[in-house]
């Protein structure tokens, strides 16, 4: 991993102040959590420094460990939006590889994955969902016009957006070139 990568860095932060302060919450010394999770007690150690690049499925262990989401090690301890992640979670060894966690949401059944392409001029039109569903995009070309029980939000290239789809909903391309988007309904 790029250790000389500043998002990288902040997420290592997060992870060390969010796995101290859940671990006191769950009156957990460290010695006890290494028992409980498999980890070694000296990368526990370096975890909550701050000093150690540590892998996806270590995280996975602690986090269980825990009884919490992955995304609770990994998101900034005073994130507004708990449901807005927008972390690196891994940086690969070659400069560009990467993967964001972008957001997460509880799902009581079941999760849709849609891609989904508007040429210009285009709209799709859906009936409000449920009570408890919700819909997260992420653009990867053009910019997208979501409108949310009337009011206008332009999501471009490279953006996500969460909201609840119970509201009225419309999804338009205003622009020149085709939208082509990740449509997740979380069910």
């Amino acid at each position: 991993m790029h250790k000389e990568n500043p998002q990288r860095a902040s997420v290592l932060q997060h992870v060390s102040q969010n796995v101290r302060r859940l671990r006191h919450a769950a009156e957990l010394s460290q010695t006890a959590l290494s028992e409980k999770s498999g980890v070694s007690r000296r990368m526990l150690v370096a975890i909550e420094a701050g000093e150690k690049n540590v892998s996806l499925s270590t995280l996975d262990r602690v986090a269980e460990a825990l009884g919490v989401a992955f995304s609770d090690l990994i998101q900034a301890p005073d994130a507004g939006d708990h449901s807005r992640i927008n972390e690196l979670a891994w940086a690969g060894e070659i400069l560009g590889s990467k993967a964001v966690l972008l957001a997460k949401a509880t799902a009581r059944r079941e999760v849709e994955l849609w891609e989904m392409r508007l040429e210009p001029g285009d709209r799709y039109l859906p009936e409000p969902d449920p009570e408890g569903w919700s819909v997260q995009l992420f653009v990867f070309e053009g910019v997208l016009t979501l409108v949310l029980d009337g009011e206008e939000k332009h999501v471009a290239t490279g953006e996500f957006l969460m909201f609840a789809s119970r509201q009225l909903h419309a999804y338009r391309n205003d622009g020149d070139v085709a939208v082509r988007f990740v449509r997740n309904v979380v069910i």
